[in-house]
């Protein structure tokens, strides 16, 4: 009951967000009243730190070339390009979109597709004059899409990554296994999205209201290094996979050359326009703070009993065969995900998988089951990542309100037709390719 109160509390303010305080601070200080009390000991804080630093640090690195990219206009460019694809037709720009923010999500992570993708398209669809409703098709869809595609590659997540870090999964054999159950969350996603707002987008828009593509380029320097350093970077995480290779090195190293370029270091800063100080001020480090200080506290949780629980109702599923085992985890994990928030809901189920006694190829498919719950399962409820309660704020600020009422009408209806369909396409692929 002590750490179940410590974790409630913790949750609470990471949620709440005190002013001043932080998701770091907050979470670090749960951690600390485990450790006074007693519920972690100094032992389990080197424990988690193997767990998440290499998925902290590579989150940390993957912000920063996103943070460079938007200001330099990189993604305003993209939605532009998409925008002027729709050809005035709304019903042609809706999936278009999407597709957009499938592919941000893929490399540039679900924060990344969320927080950045979304007021580059309100600014547009304000500029085009949407109407209110078929604006919030559009805003619901970024959001949606960012989490429901997160999927494919090891970075495209952090729940990802901590999951492929956990069981030693290479980064060539996760997206083998993930690239195809992506595209079957993507066509999942496309068509309740459709089904649910069809009535609501504009069947035209003026595309002469739209700039000129290249008139969102800010620096030309940084956008004609954003394709190479792009590709450059995916296939030396696939070079680098068989030789055991933190992926936060090599996703360290891509920021720092694009901060070199953003920067004009070469040039002594002369001619730099985008502000690697601001840049860097911005990005996320209070999340090295809550990853360690979060999972502390869930770890906490872990040994109060909650591993075991969680291990015997996996144990139940696994006996009940392979289809019950992968569905049945994927949604007990996205259910826990929703009411106690991805991160925690992830090592929770990572450090019960783990421990249940199943077969080796059940074994494989709550791993995937559990990245495909925690990635998709917060849609439910606003407080089920991170990224949603930011996306969230962001909209706020830009005169965009949804309440936590309209959030979950909308999470509650699209997210589980999208969940179910995703996790079948692992069971049927996974065993195929094992």
């Amino acid at each position: 009951m002590l750490a179940l109160a410590i974790f409630v509390a913790t949750l609470i303010l990471v949620i709440w967000q005190p002013k001043g305080l932080g998701i770091g601070w907050s979470a670090l200080g749960g951690a600390a009243i485990a450790m006074l009390t007693g519920v972690v000991g100094w032992a389990d804080v080197g424990t988690v730190w193997h767990i998440v630093w290499d998925a902290t640090f590579t989150f940390v690195g993957l912000i920063v070339i996103s943070l460079i990219l938007d200001e330099a206009g990189f993604f305003a460019w993209a939605a532009l390009h998409v925008a002027r694809w729709g050809g005035g037709n709304g019903r042609r720009l809706f999936p278009l979109v999407i597709l957009l923010g499938a592919v941000i999500a893929a490399f540039f992570a679900n924060d990344g597709a969320a927080l950045l993708l979304t007021p580059i398209v309100l600014a547009i669809l304000l500029r085009l004059n949407f109407p209110p409703a078929g604006a919030m098709a559009f805003i619901v869809a970024c959001g949606f899409v960012a989490d429901t595609t997160s999927l494919p590659l090891v970075i495209s997540n952090l729940v990802n990554i901590v999951t492929a870090n956990y069981f030693q999964i290479s980064f060539d054999r996760y997206a083998a296994v993930m690239v195809p159950v992506n595209l079957a969350s993507l066509a999942a996603t496309l068509l309740v999205l459709w089904i649910y707002f069809r009535r609501d987008i504009p069947p035209t828009y003026a595309v002469g209201d739209l700039e000129a593509p290249s008139s969102a380029i800010r620096d030309q320097a940084v956008f004609r290094a954003a394709f190479p350093l792009l590709g450059v970077l995916l296939v030396a995480y696939f070079a680098t996979a068989p030789l055991g290779i933190p992926i936060a090195f090599v996703t360290g190293a891509a920021a720092l050359v694009l901060v070199a370029i953003a920067g004009r270091w070469l040039a002594g800063g002369t001619g730099a326009v985008v502000s690697v100080r601001k840049v860097l001020r911005e990005a996320p480090w209070q999340i090295v703070l809550f990853s360690i200080g979060m999972y502390l506290v869930v770890y906490g949780l872990g040994n109060a009993g909650l591993t075991d629980l969680a291990a015997g109702v996996l144990v139940w599923l696994a006996d009940q065969g392979s289809f019950v085992a992968t569905v049945g985890t994927g949604f007990v994990v996205a259910v826990l995900a929703s009411v106690m928030n991805n991160m925690p809901a992830t090592l929770v189920g990572a450090l019960a998988i783990d421990r249940a006694q199943v077969s080796p190829m059940i074994q494989e498919l709550m791993v995937y089951a559990n990245v495909i719950g925690n990635d998709l399962g917060p849609k439910f409820t606003p407080i089920g990542s991170l990224a949603t309660l930011l996306w969230l704020h962001v909209l706020a600020g830009k005169g965009q309100t949804i309440t936590w009422g309209q959030y979950m009408k909308v999470g509650l209806v699209i997210t589980p037709p999208v969940l179910f369909v995703t996790l079948v396409a692992l069971w049927l692929w996974l065993p195929a390719i094992s």
